[in-house]
């Protein structure tokens, strides 16, 4: 009798069912996968075969010119790397801590004020104060013009994330332990700092993923608030030596006798950007499906 009851029956319909469900699994992961080696092939393909042939799985005809072109000046791009992964680990870092603990203060039933910040942090999802007015706040009253926390700042308190964070907690701690530590004489920090963030762990990773998603990612805030080309983001960066390089090509002015790769560099761009933050997500995958599994059982 040892073991029965341990494995699982395998009938035929069991396993007409898991045929199925690994097909359709493994069908989504090549639709996920393909685009990824066209990206990657195309950034190697030379570009006038990439314009004349279109993308292909590999490359008819291997060129490296739209990375040299990338790295013809790698200090700036260096520098606008080293920019992008500070503000990334600073801005995920203090972001955790600030949604961390307003979410556990806003899934504290004892908070009398807890449903009127709840109902503040989500109206801003809805409705919002306009770019304009935003943009005034931060500029000429904040005077965070050319300035790192520009970059930082406003990505700090996202609502959905926030509402995500209380969502976690009010699911993975039970009142009954805060309330018998409270019992045992231990502060409000104390609970947090020792008994909360510890179970918590899946839920931070899977907001701190996308947090740092957010932040790697940003352009939109450097092209708003930041003009000197030390401070560009890494994906502004790129962006701008792309509309730079093209422009100089269009008014003549463009040295050399190689054709800029218009289409590969695209490609190439790609492969820079989002690389780093691949190799990102096996560390963060296992706690990042246990954190979505926990959010989705309360709302």
């Amino acid at each position: 009798m040892k073991g029965n009851g341990s494995k699982i029956k395998r009938t035929p319909s069991n396993i007409i069912f898991n045929l199925i469900a690994y097909s359709i699994i493994l069908v989504l992961t090549v639709f996920c996968i393909f685009p990824l080696v066209l990206i990657v092939s195309g950034s190697f393909t030379q570009n006038s075969v990439l314009i004349r042939e279109g993308y292909r799985i590999w490359p008819s005809v291997f060129s490296v010119a739209s990375y040299q072109e990338l790295f013809k000046y790698p200090a700036g791009i260096l520098k606008a790397y080293g920019s992008t992964i500070a503000i990334t680990v600073i801005g995920t870092s203090i972001g955790l801590f600030v949604m961390s603990m307003t979410g556990y203060v806003l899934q504290r039933k004892d908070f009398f004020y807890r449903n009127r910040i709840s109902f503040i942090i989500y109206f801003t999802t809805i409705f919002g104060g306009g770019m304009v007015p935003w943009y005034i706040l931060l500029s000429k009253y904040l005077h965070l013009q050319n300035s790192y926390v520009a970059r930082v700042l406003p990505l700090l308190m996202t609502p959905f994330l926030i509402i995500l964070m209380r969502t976690f907690i009010s699911s993975s701690c039970p009142v009954e332990i805060v309330e018998s530590a409270k019992i045992d004489g231990a502060g409000d920090f104390k609970i947090f700092n020792s008994i909360v963030l510890p179970i918590i762990g899946p839920g931070l990773a899977t907001v701190g993923l996308f947090l740092a998603l957010a932040y790697w990612n940003e352009w939109y805030l450097t092209s708003l608030f930041i003009t000197n080309r030390d401070m560009y983001s890494l994906q502004f960066y790129l962006y701008d030596m792309l509309n730079s390089a093209r422009f100089a090509q269009e008014m003549g002015m463009y040295v050399g006798d190689r054709e800029l790769p218009s289409e590969s560099i695209k490609m190439a761009m790609v492969v820079v950007t989002t690389g780093p933050i691949i190799f990102l997500y096996p560390f963060v995958q296992k706690y990042f499906v246990a954190g979505i599994a926990i959010g989705s059982v309360k709302g």
